[in-house]
């Protein structure tokens, strides 16, 4: 059938408009962006390329030893009006010599120099030597000589403006090659920064991972929505986050004092590490009974609860005997293994890391316990008070709750940008919190399920957002003031930028799971817990595998990179040669950097093929 259909005026001109308005932008990009061909005719730039190409081609990894063959030949500047040229001995035709026509010349000549004898497919420069010593190391030009397979060369060379009565010389210094070639220095220092590069990005992969996993599950929607809580509970799960640092925090601190105070002697922590076990499981053992065939009275309970926060208390001091036990090992270890230091090195630093992380996981935990057992408490008080009651204390305790969580972050904001007025940072965020919390208890019912889920998970998401948007580049600049430069600060940014990309990834996989198996965990009456651990963790561990090792790749890429920026790696070698425009040892690192990344490109597709 035939389409007799008119085409559209307005139609014909809006898509020219649509493409002049394309023109105008892309030759507004040409000028930003300077597009400029005549620079890249241009003869200099040419020269330039085609040095750094044949350069880059030539990537110094292997080398021979050198002999040199080193010759001079007397010559005149200007010449000599009593014939003095000819007083110039034959040269010894049995050994290198030169032959340079004419033999005397003056300031801006040209010359011609010959060399016979020489070592074949040798290369040199060809240099002029004034004065009368033909042992002076000063010279003059740079004219290069190679060799043909009779060890015959020409070079023309202009003679520089140093006119003298006196004998002068040109001076050919030939290497040649000798023996078998051997990996260079450059090939030796690029082993060792590979190899850094590569461990640089495993243990941030390491560090990252274990810290991504549990944000993957805050972050993901369909875990999070389902967690709603009475406003009560809420705001009493929120006083007791920091009230619970702040106690935690300074009683481990106070334990870590009294563990330091016994010294750094082997057996006493080896006896205290051995000790605190035994006293842990009989303490819980008897403060939390498997059965009881009767409720245990008021004081009872007390008495256990006291058990259990001193067994935790001593659990603690066990961990700062491990660390120091750990250090005090590692520091013998470390002088007496030779080149298995490396092992008295890492038990050192395992300690260290145990004696600086212990206060925060004793902060975090009581954080965590305080505000979990305050969350109860709100919870029965939603469940067990008056209608009137529970609005009234839902008041209280929210403006409570909205003073202290903004009252945090306007003393984050003093210590970043230090404004130093009270009354902002301190009483008007506290005011504003207030009035937001109590507004928020007016406005909703006292007994009403919030779904605070959704709000922890709008919260990571928006961190863990923010955070992916700075580049690790960034960060390593930050953490290499932070800790100086060196792969640590390589380590620490890589692992950051580690985190915050796998736990979006984990957390949109977790979203993606299928909700049976979570369903029907949750009807059997499981708690969040053991739904993670039996609904959702056998759906993802196959393509948490997979992004881990997916990461892995990315990670040696990408510490390439944060090396210009002195984040350790190869990429801090890299960078140095090409500011020193030492382009073959530069080749020779960017022959590393791919290889590296083809052969972890390679094992990673093949671990995911076999695990996946």
């Amino acid at each position: 059938m035939k389409n007799n259909k008119k085409a559209s005026p307005w139609k014909s001109l809006q898509i020219g408009l649509a493409t002049l308005l394309g023109l105008v932008v892309f030759a507004y990009g040409f000028q930003i962006t300077q597009v400029n061909l005549e620079e890249l005719r241009s003869e200099k730039r040419q020269e330039s390329l085609v040095r750094v190409t044949r350069a880059l081609a030539q990537p110094e990894i292997f080398e021979y030893d050198q002999t040199e063959e080193i010759v001079n030949q007397p010559f005149y500047v200007t010449c000599p009006s009593s014939g003095s040229e000819t007083n110039i001995p034959e040269p010894d035709t049995s050994a290198p010599y030169l032959v340079i026509t004419p033999a005397c010349a003056n300031p801006g000549d040209i010359v011609q120099v010959e060399g016979f004898n020489f070592a074949p497919y040798t290369t040199g420069p060809v240099r002029f030597v004034p004065g009368s010593d033909p042992t002076n190391i000063v010279s003059l030009g740079r004219d290069t000589a190679e060799t043909d397979g009779n060890g015959h060369f020409v070079v023309s060379m202009e003679i520089p403006d140093r006119p003298s009565d006196d004998v002068q010389y040109i001076r050919a210094t030939l290497k040649k090659n000798v023996g078998a070639p051997h990996l260079t220095q450059t090939a030796y220092d690029t082993w060792d920064k590979i190899v850094e590069t590569v461990f640089l990005a495993l243990l941030a992969t390491v560090f990252g991972t274990m810290l991504a996993i549990p944000l993957s599950f805050m972050a993901a929607r369909n875990l999070m929505k389902t967690v709603k809580s009475p406003l009560t509970s809420i705001a009493l799960s929120t006083l007791g986050w920091p009230i619970g640092i702040v106690i935690g925090f300074i009683v481990v601190r106070w334990v870590g004092g009294l563990s330091s105070g016994l010294g750094s002697n082997i057996w006493i922590n080896l006896a205290s590490i051995v000790i605190t076990p035994v006293v842990v499981i009989f303490g819980l053992r008897w403060a939390l009974p498997q059965e009881e065939t009767a409720l245990p009275g008021r004081a009872l309970q007390i008495t256990r609860l006291g058990v259990i926060l001193l067994e935790v208390l001593i659990g603690f001091f066990g961990l700062f005997q491990l660390a120091a036990l750990t250090m005090s090992i590692g520091k013998s270890l470390e002088t007496s293994l030779g080149s298995f230091g490396f092992l008295g090195y890492f038990l050192f630093q395992v300690g260290d890391i145990i004696t600086i992380l212990t206060p925060a996981l004793g902060a975090l935990a009581a954080g965590g316990t305080l505000s979990n057992f305050m969350g109860r408490i709100g919870q029965l008080a939603s469940e067990k008070l008056p209608m009137a009651t529970t609005k009234i204390l839902n008041i209280v305790l929210s403006a409570a709750a909205g003073a202290t969580v903004l009252g945090l972050i306007g003393q984050l904001v003093e210590w970043l940008y230090q404004i130093g007025n009270p009354l902002y940072v301190l009483w008007a965020p506290v005011t504003v919190g207030a009035i937001a919390g109590l507004l928020l208890a007016v406005f909703t019912k006292a007994k009403e399920s919030l779904p605070i889920g959704l709000v922890i998970y709008s919260i990571t998401r928006t961190l863990l957002n923010t955070m992916r948007s700075v580049e690790a580049l960034v960060m390593a600049i930050v953490f290499v003031i932070a800790v100086g430069i060196g792969p640590f600060a390589g380590v620490m940014a890589l692992g950051l930028h580690t985190i915050v990309s796998l736990a979006k990834l984990y957390s949109e996989q977790v979203e993606s799971i299928m909700a049976g198996p979570l369903e029907a965990i949750e009807a059997t009456g499981a708690n969040r817990l053991q739904t993670i651990i039996y609904a959702v963790i056998p759906q993802i561990v196959p393509p948490y595998i997979s992004y881990t090792m997916y990461r892995w790749d990315i990670n040696v890429r990408m510490s390439t990179i944060i090396g210009f920026v002195g984040g350790g790696g190869i990429g801090f070698l890299l960078q140095q040669n090409i500011n020193l425009l030492n382009y073959r040892a530069a080749s020779a690192q960017m022959i590393a950097i791919a290889v590296v990344v083809s052969i972890m490109d390679y094992i990673s597709s093949v671990m995911r093929e076999r695990v996946v």
